[in-house]
């Protein structure tokens, strides 16, 4: 008598895990896998929906509107199997994304012991979403993730400009809170926005074809990228095209030296390099059994100053431009073979120590099922060309400047899921590009709307704070420009708000520890973008007029919140006044909602406040909101 076997559980999808927060007054999507073409019925607080598995055994069921609540149990049955989800609360749930401002854990935040100790609070949740660059949009994560509960073993390892925002609201609005966080420092904007919106902008059209034909037909797409690369070597090194030989994996390198990388070559003792900039070459092996070889699928190198192409056995495997990258290339199968290996390395270094400046130990070839094989700790090197002040144009999917990948493996998995806003801190990476930024910051925006498919979906911003250079005269700004950028941007769409943070800065650390001030402030945002609270404003002080009066300018402001006022001076400083291009500094005076700039000249064409990297700033409300910086043309 034949039986029939009886079929696996349905999954959830990986974003779908014990004390998951959904949102609340919004249909619940969820959705997972199971045998092609298999009924499936979920459940969650006495609601049900049904939905059959695809030809893939994908499936997607939407439950309907539920309000705050919870815990419950989520259930997905299939063929009499059942899979289950517990402690799901229904509430409100901010989607947090950006670079490594926004991914700045809590328990590096200041005064984070006594965060951590009273962080108990089983109404606030996070998830972390793990980093991953995908060529094409993912259905599902790749990386397992998990839910956790606010708590002072866990919550050091949440975001923590997140966490003190949903912090503040949890405590406000009394409904569970979750977050999610996807979010990857160094990296640029355009990582994070999706193909079908980054490939209409001409500047990035064909990088975005390139990065799609690597999920494709990676072959074709690396053979592209290598044919670019070496063009680029033919171009600026005489001696590109002999040097290819050390790549053959039979080449001879007896007579190269040996040494084992521990940092930069100049640090290394050997005389060649200690003065040298340009090229490096070097030469490993590793042994792999045939099983090892079945399964490897990729060569980890660790940090490497500053440009490489990597190849294994003669064939090229990957490259990148970032020195604090590490270097994590997927290899083809069949590339790796039973026996002995060959990897080669050629490095440029970007002027300053050059070479594999990681430890040995994470330096390995990775397999499938989890092992970790290391490379010979020994590399031969040789010395290439002399060189100074060269970069190599990085691939389009190179991390940290890709284009879409993080998007696609970090952002599109999660489609499906409702959100009641998110929040974006992210720029720093972007600074020198403001005018491309302008067009870049609402596509992201529209694009994260329309992927969740949430038109109205409240957005915060979080605005560069102040970094780097102070300035004794007016001077030409590259994180002026930014903060500008991000402003205008968005200043006509009703559910964006730029949260301002140029008083909490740190010129001497890009990464602030004063993320609690962050995280409120963008809370107080969301009281009235998503909240409809009209007890207040978003933020404080914005311009929105500069007006001549003779020889004086008057700058008139919104959301004063009962006045404008200065601190440690009765003039308001960091305020110029420009003819053209030359601007020179004037003192403000403040006045219930105006400043005059008294004596500004009357050829001035445009003002600006709070120009500068790291301006240092003295105009607030009446409730100790920041102005915002700005630059006007003068009406």
């Amino acid at each position: 008598m034949l039986t029939t076997p009886a079929l696996a559980a349905p999954q959830f999808a990986k974003i779908f895990t014990d004390h998951a927060v959904v949102q609340r007054d919004q249909p619940v999507t969820v959705w997972g896998t199971a045998a092609p073409s298999q009924a499936v019925t979920v459940s969650l607080n006495g609601q049900t929906a049904t939905a059959t598995a695809d030809s893939a055994g994908k499936w997607r069921a939407t439950l309907p509107v539920m309000t705050a609540g919870g815990p419950y149990s989520l259930t997905a049955t299939a063929g009499g199997e059942t899979a289950t989800r517990n402690d799901i609360l229904i509430g409100d749930v901010y989607l947090c994304g950006g670079q490594s401002n926004m991914e700045f854990a809590v328990r590096n935040s200041t005064n984070a012991w006594g965060t951590l100790m009273g962080s108990g609070n089983t109404n606030i949740r996070f998830a972390n979403i793990q980093k991953d660059t995908q060529p094409l949009p993912l259905d599902d994560l790749t990386h397992p993730t998990e839910w956790k509960v606010s708590g002072p073993d866990v919550t050091g390892d949440a975001s923590a400009v997140c966490y003190y925002m949903a912090k503040s609201l949890q405590a406000r609005y009394q409904v569970p809170v979750g977050f999610i966080n996807s979010s990857w420092g160094g990296t640029t904007l355009e990582s994070w926005v999706g193909p079908s919106s980054l490939k209409t902008v001409p500047t990035f059209a064909d990088g975005v074809a390139a990065v799609t034909q690597l999920g494709t037909d990676p072959a074709k797409a690396m053979a592209n990228e290598e044919r670019r690369q070496e063009t680029w070597w033919d171009a600026h090194d005489k001696n590109a095209k002999s040097e290819r030989a050390y790549i053959a994996p039979k080449y001879d390198d007896s007579k190269w030296p040996s040494l084992t990388p521990v940092g930069s070559w100049k640090a290394a003792g050997i005389e060649d390099f200690k003065a040298h900039d340009g090229v490096g070459w070097f030469r490993t092996t590793v042994d792999l059994t045939e099983a090892q070889a079945a399964t490897a699928n990729q060569l980890v190198l660790g940090p490497i100053d500053t440009y490489d192409t990597a190849w294994v056995n003669g064939t090229r495997v990957g490259g990148a431009s970032t020195s604090w990258m590490w270097r994590e290339y997927n290899v083809p199968k069949g590339v790796f073979k039973a026996g002995t290996n060959v990897v080669v390395l050629r490095v440029l270094s970007g002027g300053n120590g050059g070479g594999l400046t990681g430890r040995p130990e994470n330096r390995a070839v990775k397999t499938s099922d989890g092992q970790y094989i290391q490379l010979k700790a020994d590399w031969k090197y040789k010395k290439g060309m002399a060189s100074k002040g060269l970069s190599i144009p990085p691939a389009p999917w190179n991390v940290p400047t890709s284009l879409t990948t993080l998007y696609n493996g970090m952002i599109a998995p999660l489609k499906g899921y409702h959100f009641k806003l998110a929040a974006w801190y992210q720029g720093e990476s972007n600074v020198g590009r403001a005018e491309q930024y302008r067009t870049l910051q609402p596509l992201l925006i529209k694009d994260w709307r329309d992927t969740f498919g949430q038109p109205d979906m409240p957005f915060l911003v979080t605005q560069l704070t102040a970094y780097g250079s102070t300035a004794s005269q007016p001077i030409e700004s590259g994180w002026a420009e930014l903060r500008e950028a991000q402003r205008l941007s968005i200043a006509n769409d009703p559910k964006a708000f730029t949260a301002i943070t140029i008083d909490f800065g740190d010129r001497s650390d890009i990464h602030p520890t004063q993320k609690t001030i962050v995280g409120e402030r963008l809370a107080r945002a969301a009281r009235v973008i998503a909240y409809g609270d009209t007890t207040l404003t978003p933020g404080g002080p914005e311009a929105i007029s500069a007006t001549r009066s003779g020889s004086d300018v008057i700058i008139t402001f919104k959301s004063t919140n009962g006045g404008l006022r200065t601190y440690s001076s009765d003039m308001a400083i960091g305020f110029e006044a420009c003819a053209g291009s030359a601007c020179r500094y004037v003192a403000g005076s403040p006045s219930g909602d105006t400043v005059m700039l008294k004596g500004a000249g009357a050829d001035i064409t445009k003002v600006r406040y709070a120009w500068a990297d790291s301006p240092f700033v003295n105009l607030f409300s009446a409730d100790d909101m920041p102005a915002a910086p700005f630059e006007l043309v003068v009406q």
